[in-house]
């Protein structure tokens, strides 16, 4: 019997392992000597509240489904009905082909066809790879259309220090700016973190703190990489997820709203564009014909433990 994600692809390395699943290329298991990195999923079920799915060609939400771009007037299917938004993308359900897998590694592909709502084809690729470093993912899309195609990127990993709840929890996010949204969840506007619950750029405790925000104005170190850090100060015991230059945005989620998971976990997704960006064209990337210049676009992120 087939699980309901599909062919499971085990890694290891370093002292990491990891399980990647054919639906949707999710990362459904992440652990360090045995210690749970991420809150995913078991073997017999599905992904819920998006646990390790990568979201392309686009993260996050579009308005009604609908965007113009290249002369044309778009409607994408509403997959999130009850707030009529269009969700994270097209390839979160996909079965995702086995590419290449060895002992520290797992490669898959995914040929995201021309359809209606997204007239352009794109051949997708996730990259899994274990070191003593941590879990380094790299998300890349090249365009295989003759026309120029909108694209951003994004995953939805749920960063684990035990069991639960996250309030004792400390959170270092290196975020200057948060999205303000209305009640579909839609960006409205921005807003400078400081002095505000949301500014956690100085390590201090999550405590009742609720979140599911975008964030941007990251902090980077002199390769540009911006850290996020997630630690129990009773053990010293925690996680760090990082994200290249590439990723502008974090969403970051506490999951007060679904009361059987709520708190149990942080999800602190990397992002290359916010909620809106085939609206806005914030941050969005134009995939430049196929076989021209600019026709590729790769971004990498990843999480090691931390003792």
């Amino acid at each position: 019997m087939l699980p309901p994600s599909g062919d499971q692809f085990e890694i290891s390395g370093g002292g990491y392992r990891a399980v990647v699943t054919e639906s949707g290329a999710a990362l459904r298991v992440l652990e360090y000597a045995g210690r749970p990195l991420v809150d995913g999923f078991a073997e017999d079920e599905m992904s819920s509240g998006g646990r390790g799915q990568v979201l392309m060609p686009w993260p996050n939400r579009i308005r009604d489904g609908a965007y113009s771009f290249g002369g044309q007037d778009l409607r994408l299917a509403l997959t999130e009905p009850a707030r009529h938004n269009a969700s994270h993308g097209l390839v979160r359900w996909a079965a995702w082909t086995r590419e290449e897998h060895c002992a520290n590694s797992v490669s898959l592909v995914y040929r995201l066809m021309a359809q209606s709502g997204y007239p352009w084809t794109l051949d997708l690729h996730v990259l899994y790879d274990l070191s003593a470093d941590g879990l380094t993912v790299t998300q890349t899309a090249t365009n295989m259309s003759e026309e120029a195609a909108p694209y951003a990127s994004g995953a939805h990993p749920y960063l684990a220090v035990g069991p639960g709840p996250i309030d004792t929890l400390e959170l270092t996010l290196p975020a200057a700016t948060r999205s303000l949204v209305d009640d579909r969840k839609l960006p409205v506007g921005h807003e400078d973190v400081e002095g505000t619950a949301y500014d956690f750029r100085v390590t201090r405790p999550l405590r009742d703190t609720a979140l599911d925000d975008a964030f941007a104005g990251l902090d980077r170190d002199e390769d540009g990489v911006a850290t996020t850090v997630l630690r129990d100060p009773a053990t010293g015991a925690g996680v760090a997820l990082w994200v290249d230059e590439r990723h502008h945005w974090l969403q970051v989620y506490s999951g007060d709203d679904v009361p059987a998971t709520a708190r149990r976990s942080l999800a602190v997704e990397p992002m290359t564009a916010p909620g809106e960006a085939f609206r806005s064209g914030e941050d969005l990337v134009t995939l430049a014909p196929s076989g021209q210049p600019g026709d590729e676009h790769s971004a990498s992120w990843g999480l090691r433990a931390l003792d």
